[in-house]
């Protein structure tokens, strides 16, 4: 499989929805989450937005940063880099919390990730679920399947030194789960991942020039 040109379909794709303004319900409002039906699947795409107070070059890094990522978000047990493709691509192995009061039993992915900057200091860090024979499913966990979804980190019009994070999601969770458990979940959870990135990010704030290249990312977020 050609991981890189997969990696760069799925962050033109991620960018397509974000310029899609059609079709979409608001299914939550404090933090603004609406959903319409997927193309990818049977089932939702869903769409997030919530403003973060960081410049969008640390939240972008520590969004794409695996190392850290289960200290804050509270919906995973393990979140491995397996395989690094090059420095903006890398394939990962998760491994989620039960949720729903345990009526979701935990899932493990295989995703493929990779960050994109764009111009406007727009940067899209997109996943989408891939084979990789290093580590086939096991009995342990159902394997879910993550289509094309991903983050869009900008600068905020009105207060640039802050952010806007957009992201979507499209999760195919397999197994024999109704489709309404998730419609009645999923919303929720949303909510709670930008809520938990927001407080993360207060406790792993970045030193200014720490770590980073003169262009202002670090290493393993060099601008392409």
């Amino acid at each position: 499989m050609d991981y890189k040109t997969l990696a760069q379909e799925t962050a033109q794709e991620i960018l397509g929805y974000n310029q899609d303004t059609s079709g979409w319900k608001v299914v939550k409002t404090s933090i603004t989450v609406s959903s319409k039906a997927s193309k990818r699947f049977h089932g939702n795409l869903y769409r997030v937005e919530g403003i973060i107070p960081e410049s969008t070059t640390k939240l972008s890094e520590f969004l794409y940063k695996p190392e850290n990522r289960v200290t804050w978000d509270k919906s995973l047990k393990v979140y491995n880099m397996v395989h690094k493709i090059d420095s903006d691509t890398f394939i990962c192995h998760t491994i989620t919390q039960s949720f729903a009061m345990g009526s979701i039993s935990p899932r493990d992915f295989i995703d493929l990730v990779y960050f994109k900057h764009c111009e406007g200091n727009m940067d899209i860090i997109s996943s989408n679920s891939v084979d990789f024979p290093a580590y086939p499913p096991s009995s342990n966990y159902i394997r879910g399947y993550n289509h094309a979804c991903g983050y869009i980190c900008s600068p905020l019009k009105e207060n640039p030194a802050h952010s806007k994070l957009v992201m979507f999601v499209q999760t195919e969770m397999k197994g024999k789960l109704s489709p309404s458990i998730i419609e009645a979940t999923m919303p929720s959870n949303l909510i709670s991942f930008i809520l938990n990135a927001k407080d993360g990010i207060k406790a792993h704030r970045i030193p200014s020039g720490h770590g980073s290249h003169p262009n202002g990312h670090s290493s393993f977020l060099k601008k392409k």
